[in-house]
């Protein structure tokens, strides 16, 4: 992890995690992120992204952004999950958002959502700006390359389930 950089957020989510875990977990990833010079983000839990100094990710379940805002310190992001135009309604007072699925997600085989995409991420990221729009869902470094309004790409298995995990995240990096 050292050679990361403010260029890469470490995402923090366990679902379903018992909260102390979840703590713990936190307290860990953001002194590897400390040291590494990556930023985290807490996935959902407002908590436990005020203990560990952290931005906050806001599943769609979760309160809106305006809600959790003023409880926020300045300098801290909070980037919001997009599915559907009208979940792009409902993020207003966000400074990011995660489109998905762009493409089949390899984490979520059972997902029956349609993929958005390459048009359809393109449709939302015009309706979002300013705002920077992140793909995730099935991404790889050739896909990231031909999204249009897309400022970079969150991303799990096409990273853990390489055979070269370090060499994939490389490629997603380089600049396009």
């Amino acid at each position: 992890m050292a050679a990361l950089g403010p260029e890469v957020c470490i995402q923090h989510r366990d679902p379903g995690a018992p909260v102390r875990g979840f703590l713990e977990r936190a307290r860990w990833l953001a002194a590897l992120t400390g040291t590494s010079g990556a930023q985290l983000a807490v996935n959902g839990r407002l908590d436990v992204a005020l203990l560990v100094e952290a931005h906050l990710h806001l599943p769609v379940d979760a309160p809106r952004p305006r809600e959790v805002r003023p409880w926020l310190p300045p300098g801290r992001w909070i980037s919001a999950a997009v599915h559907s135009e009208a979940e792009l309604a409902e993020v207003r007072g966000c400074d990011a958002v995660l489109l998905s699925p762009v493409f089949a997600p390899g984490s979520k085989p059972h997902d029956a959502r349609a993929p958005l995409g390459p048009e359809g991420f393109a449709r939302l990221a015009r309706l979002a700006s300013p705002l920077p729009c992140f793909a995730l869902g099935g991404m790889t470094p050739v896909r990231l390359a031909i999204l249009a309004g897309c400022h970079g790409a969150a991303v799990q298995s096409g990273v853990l389930q390489s055979p070269d995990p370090a060499a994939v995240a490389r490629a997603f990096l380089a600049p396009r």
